[in-house]
């Protein structure tokens, strides 16, 4: 089949999206922030419910978020006081999805050149979420509480779309499941009622391809290992 040059663009922000973890410091306007979250909003929703809340931190309300996430982060006691505002992996791990986990983390570890052992160096660079990686823009993203299930379908459809959306710009992202557990920080500084799941954060700049771990593409399952065709 000879791909068309509209398939072609398409399947090139779909396959080009990975997690990027380290950014330039090369402003995203606010128009152009604006016009990725009018695209993204055209996802699909049961009912055309369009449940998704997004809140978009740039300059000094960024900067304090993360100075305030990192100071409980780094404060073991008020760290384990946190929970989750909800469960987003599972209670008990299994085959295969406990050694895509591992894989994917210890892939990146071992392109930074953090040990098993170095218990310190992994603390440093899961709080390096916290920066949004040093991407210009982060946002944090919500559904409210009295929505069900499908909503948070609906939700990953525009966060999906989000993210193609920047490919299409020429920027990067990074969804951030990593600020879940600090609602409570995040509701503090931002202002996000508490009626509002914080369902997670997202960085979003140009990604500084100088870094090692942006190199990081994680594995993908082949189609016959998910997909059936019943004929």
């Amino acid at each position: 089949m000879i791909q068309s040059s509209q398939q072609k663009i398409v399947d090139e922000a779909i396959t080009s999206r990975h997690s990027m973890r380290a950014y330039l410091s090369t402003p995203v306007s606010r128009e152009d922030i604006a016009s990725m979250l009018e695209v993204a909003a055209r996802a699909p929703s049961g009912s055309n419910t369009q449940p998704w809340k997004a809140y978009v931190l740039m300059g000094e309300m960024k900067e304090r978020l993360t100075a305030e996430i990192l100071a409980v982060y780094q404060d073991k006691a008020q760290f384990e006081a946190l929970t989750e505002d909800y469960r987003y992996y599972p209670t008990d791990w299994s085959s295969p999805y406990l050694e895509r986990r591992r894989k994917v983390g210890l892939d990146l570890y071992k392109l930074l050149g953090l040990g098993r052992d170095d218990k310190a160096g992994m603390h440093a660079q899961h709080g390096r979420n916290y920066a949004f990686f040093g991407a210009p823009v982060g946002m944090i993203f919500t559904v409210e509480r009295k929505m069900n299930t499908g909503s948070w379908l609906d939700f990953g459809c525009f966060l999906q779309s989000l993210m193609i959306a920047a490919r299409g710009r020429g920027l990067d992202t990074c969804a951030q499941a990593a600020f879940n557990r600090f609602h409570p920080v995040i509701r503090r500084v931002t202002g996000i009622p508490e009626q509002e799941i914080v369902m997670c954060g997202l960085a979003l700049g140009v990604a500084d391809m100088s870094q090692i771990e942006n190199t990081l593409i994680s594995e993908r399952e082949p189609i016959d290992g998910f997909a059936k065709f019943l004929d």
